[in-house]
């Protein structure tokens, strides 16, 4: 059974950081392209970056570009996601995804 466990999330100020992890199981982690994505207060799902199976890969929305930075950890079937430069754009819920599934997610909330 495919799982996804996200965590990091938290409460932030404008400017601030924080360091998103996923861990999964149940799926060869270390040969599948992984994603973020992210869920606005009352908005749809918006993708956010893309990590392919080696890492070598990596995509961001224009939106995170230069903020961002996807990685991942094949040994710990781990998949990060550092947030820096948070703005209030930013607030919502974040989920790892692969294929469609996705976790739980973790909340990030950026406010002053």
């Amino acid at each position: 059974e495919v799982q996804l466990v996200e965590s990091g999330g938290g409460l932030v100020q404008p400017g601030g950081s924080l360091r998103l992890s996923c861990v999964a199981s149940g799926f060869t982690f270390s040969t599948s392209a992984m994603n973020w994505v992210r869920q606005a207060p009352g908005k749809g799902l918006e993708w956010v970056s893309g990590i392919s199976g080696n890492g070598r890969s990596t995509s961001y929305a224009d939106s995170v570009k230069g903020r961002f930075t996807i990685s991942r950890d094949n040994a710990k079937n781990t998949l990060y996601l550092q947030m820096n430069s948070l703005n209030l754009d930013d607030t919502g819920v974040y989920y790892c995804r692969y294929g469609v599934r996705k976790g739980q997610g973790t909340q990030v909330t950026v406010s002053s």
